[in-house]
């Protein structure tokens, strides 16, 4: 997860070494075997003395936690303990079932109608009716905040509110395959009107003033990117049910080695996004922790600006012939294997497609256009065939405090394998991560680093979110080709037909290279060796409602 116009939405109407060479996500029921899984996600609280209260530490950051307004791992880490979501996983599972509604489904192949619980309220007083819940999507298409999610809505023509507990979504084609899994992704969250604005992104701290929270928790304390602190809220009436604990600590690291070294002398419970892979290592070690380790489904990447890349659209010598020589060149010339075993010590593997292995239609398109190993001799065939005046110069930006304290070594060797070819001239540059989000959008990286966490499990979630129109990365990628490909994917019943159609799409892309996918990783998570139910599923979701110790 990391807008769609009107006119696109319209037309569609027309951690250890992983033991595998492949982390499996489709149809996981569960985390792996060193994972805690909770026992039951309907559970009542756990009976104490005392109050539970868990510490949780995190290096990732929160960008806002008006939904309409973030679309990263960091902010819906949060977004996910404190508001309602029509349809939601349970812990240890993928499959979407309603979470505050009592049925959800379609009632005919453009309505997927909504019944919701009677008497929801949020944790202000104010009553939570369907009224709330098209203003939560309303909103979402208005602002079309350009680091929101609001593009998940593209099939959405508009909804209907018949009573004060039924929803109808009307949609703009038939068939839509994922409609479901987006009622429980980062653009889904179910706001309280008379909070949030209906226009504009409302601050972090008037949603906290406004107590507009109804999932398992509420927000009782709130310092941007210091700490956020979760009271169980007893009106929460979901599938998750009761939260085991009375209260969490969420703590924001700005250095790894200081959360690491804060789960190592227990003061706090569990550390989550991101240790380094040597970390990882070394705490498995310590009979005090333990690792817990889930499916994967995170994916890195670079991403070229179309624009201002060599060559680029809007350069001085712009000439898109030339442009694609140099991403193709450099798709030649990056080493995975490397990345993943010096870097990564196996904690990421090399992903040779868009889609990571283990979805339907997952294929090795990269490997094999480009190779299986480096080819610096292709390289300088494709530059000197479209001309390319060589060492071509590279401004690659990378983020320090996102994306993982390895990432100075990642890209460090990616520069490395890049210029020992004599093709290019790399320089490197990193920027904090709040400054990072806004730039890479504002057209400033010709090339840049990102990372994906899916919204869902499904293979259209590696696809659409990036391609489509050019997608959330806004780096002006635009195939006419794929668009209709990427549009027919997500209607199409036919499961061999619509995994042939995303073998296809991942090919075209590969030509292409908007962007050059490098790795994909599994979940990991160290906590206390008291602390239980730590859950790592193919939901991608952490609940902090199951944790207790």
């Amino acid at each position: 997860m990391d807008i769609k116009s009107t006119a696109t939405k319209r037309s569609l109407a027309s951690v250890v070494a992983l033991g595998t060479s492949a982390v499996l996500l489709a149809g996981c029921a569960g985390a792996s075997d060193t994972a805690e899984s909770s026992s039951s996600s309907n559970a009542a609280s756990t009976t104490s003395s005392e109050p539970i209260s868990i510490t949780v530490g995190t290096t990732d950051k929160v960008t806002t936690i008006d939904p309409a307004g973030s679309y990263d791992n960091g902010s819906f880490a949060v977004m996910n303990q404190v508001y309602p979501f029509l349809l939601n996983s349970t812990p240890g599972n993928a499959e979407m079932v309603p979470d505050i509604a009592i049925s959800a489904s379609f009632t005919s192949p453009t309505q997927y109608t909504v019944e919701l619980k009677p008497g929801l309220k949020f944790a202000n007083g104010h009553d939570l009716t369907s009224s709330d819940v098209k203003f939560s999507f309303d909103r979402q298409v208005t602002i079309a905040d350009e680091a929101g999610p609001s593009w998940l809505l593209y099939n959405l023509d508009n909804i209907e509110t018949p009573s004060d507990t039924t929803v109808v979504f009307n949609l703009l084609s038939e068939n839509d395959q994922v409609f479901e899994a987006i009622l429980s992704s980062p653009v889904a969250p179910i706001v309280d009107e008379e909070v949030f604005s209906a226009d504009s992104l409302t601050t972090d701290d008037d949603i906290v003033a406004g107590m507009a929270f109804a999932g398992q928790y509420v927000i009782s304390a709130y310092k941007f990117n210091e700490l956020v602190q979760f009271t169980k809220y007893d009106g929460y009436n979901g599938v998750l049910g009761a939260a085991k604990n009375d209260t969490v600590n969420l703590k924001f690291y700005a250095d790894s080695s200081n959360l690491k070294l804060d789960i190592q002398e227990g003061n706090i419970d569990l550390a989550t996004r991101s240790l380094s892979a040597t970390d990882v290592a070394d705490l498995a070690t310590n009979d005090k922790v333990k690792v817990i380790t889930g499916p994967g489904g995170e994916i890195r990447y670079i991403v070229f600006n179309f624009d201002i890349q060599p060559y680029g659209a809007k350069t001085a010598e712009a000439d898109a012939a030339k442009a694609l020589a140099v991403r193709q060149a450099a798709a030649y010339l990056i080493d995975r294997e490397a990345l993943s075993t010096q870097v990564y010590k196996g904690t990421y593997l090399p992903l040779w497609s868009y889609v990571p292995p283990g979805l339907p239609g997952a294929n090795e398109s990269l490997k094999e256009r480009y190779g299986a190993s480096p080819d610096a001799a292709a390289a300088a065939k494709v530059l000197a065939e479209a001309g390319v005046t060589t060492p071509v110069s590279l401004n690659l930006q990378w983020n320090p405090d996102h994306y993982g304290p390895s990432s100075g070594d990642e890209y460090a060797l990616i520069k490395s394998q890049l210029e020992t070819s004599g093709l290019f001239n790399v320089t490197l540059q990193s920027t904090e991560w709040v400054t990072y989000a806004q730039e890479r959008k504002d057209d400033v990286y010709p090339a840049h680093q990102l990372g994906w966490f899916p919204d869902y499990s499904d293979s259209e979630n590696y696809l659409n979110p990036f391609f489509l129109d050019g997608g959330f990365l806004m780096n002006h990628y635009s195939n006419k080709a794929v668009d209709e490909l990427l549009l027919e994917q997500i209607v199409t019943v036919d499961k061999a037909a619509r995994v042939a159609m995303i073998e296809e799409i991942q090919n075209m892309v590969a030509e292409d290279l908007s962007t050059i996918p490098l790795l994909f990783g599994a979940q990991v998570a160290v906590a206390e060796a008291s602390v239980e139910g730590v859950t790592l599923d193919a939901s991608f979701k952490l609940r902090y409602g199951t944790i207790t110790k």
